[in-house]
């Protein structure tokens, strides 16, 4: 019987790990500079290479490309949000320098896992 109890556990570990390499979302970045603590306990710093996503789990590094000049950072998850409507990540004050909108505010990204065979022919999808 525990055969059988460690079976469903497996495929869905097989299920979540081809997710993750296929993960892929296109629409709105903003930036935040958030003080005191991440949703993951984390002490919040500005200047680190870290975002806020609404699913994907803290710890996932994640591939964000500013779709108006092509730029790419990669950041790790460690908080939740955005909370604004029609946003799909905020990143920190630092990732929004490298992505070169934070005078801005607000631009189109692509996201995906860090170092995705596929990135490239997704990126054309969304523009």
């Amino acid at each position: 019987m525990s055969a059988l109890c460690v079976i469903p556990f497996l495929a869905l570990g097989v299920a979540q790990a081809a997710s993750k390499d296929a993960f892929q979302q296109c629409g709105k970045a903003s930036w935040y500079k958030l003080g005191g603590t991440t949703a993951s306990g984390e002490r919040a710093n500005p200047q680190g290479m870290t975002a806020a996503h609404r699913t994907l789990p803290f710890g996932t590094l994640v591939d964000v490309t500013n779709l108006s000049n092509g730029r790419t950072v990669t950041v790790r998850i460690n908080d939740r949000g955005p909370f604004a409507k029609g946003r799909v990540i905020d990143v920190t004050l630092a990732a929004a320098r490298e992505l070169g909108f934070v005078g801005k505010g607000i631009t189109r990204v692509h996201v995906a896992n860090a170092g995705a065979k596929n990135r490239a022919k997704s990126k054309q999808k969304c523009q």
